[in-house]
């Protein structure tokens, strides 16, 4: 038996191969100035509307999804902050830097980075659209405190490693690693923003003399928000008989 697409006639089934192709006007009357012949031109001139009709509204379907999908990034890199500024940072290539503290404070807070890392006041924050997240750590640091070897191995970083800040609020801010540069300590321009972009900036000192700063920057990829608790559900207690 050919397949083929089946024509539904009364009650049985004809095969389209079955049927000889023949001219359209052998078994339909398309004589010049009928009745059928003008509501046929009529017909192809209705379906010429609605194919013209249906290409604006799939080009209109295409705009609204390009707008919602550009709306959507833009929420996804701007939110409201947490009113706790205090992040944690995790870089899984780097040894010691796991839920390290990341406290907020001006550049020259010893205490910030005896604790553990530092956030330069008046920097950018990740729920920022466009920031500089500046965060500096000891390269040897204070033992038995939070800031030992924090960033001693911050060179190993390569570019497509991932760090991780999280904010108070448990958001969490995935950044993905572009560049790697050495600058001297009293470069300024290195905290300032980068236009359009979301960036967190680690520094520390370079060894074996502490001279000049190791700079590691990542840009945000996207952002995980904290997922909801499920609350238990309470069984109601059952009435007396």
């Amino acid at each position: 038996m050919i397949s083929g697409m089946f024509l539904f006639c009364s009650q049985r089934a004809v095969s389209y191969w079955d049927v000889k192709p023949k001219a359209f006007g052998s078994w339909t009357r398309t004589e010049d100035n009928t009745v059928y012949d003008k509501s046929r031109a009529r017909r192809r001139l209705g379906r010429k509307l609605l194919v013209l009709l249906g290409l604006v509204l799939v080009l209109g379907s295409i705009g609204l999804v390009v707008a919602d999908v550009r709306t959507a990034g833009d929420e996804a890199v701007s939110v409201v902050g947490p009113k706790n500024e205090t992040m944690k940072l995790t870089v899984p290539k780097m040894k010691r830097v796991k839920n390290v503290p990341v406290y907020n404070g001006p550049a020259t807070s010893e205490s910030a980075l005896r604790d553990g890392t530092l956030h330069v006041e008046g920097t950018g924050f990740p729920w920022q659209k466009e920031a500089n997240v500046y965060i500096a750590g000891h390269r040897l640091g204070y033992p038995r405190t939070d800031s030992f070897l924090v960033f001693y191995d911050l060179n190993k970083l390569k570019n497509g490693d991932r760090v991780f800040l999280k904010d108070a609020d448990g958001r969490k801010y995935i950044y993905r690693v572009f560049d790697r540069s050495v600058v001297s300590p009293d470069a300024k321009k290195v905290t300032e923003p980068v236009a359009g972009k979301n960036v967190v900036t680690l520094q520390t000192c370079t060894l074996p003399n502490y001279t000049e700063r190791l700079l590691i920057q990542a840009e945000l990829e996207k952002v995980k928000n904290k997922p909801a608790k499920n609350k238990p559900v309470q069984a109601s207690a059952a009435k007396p008989g």
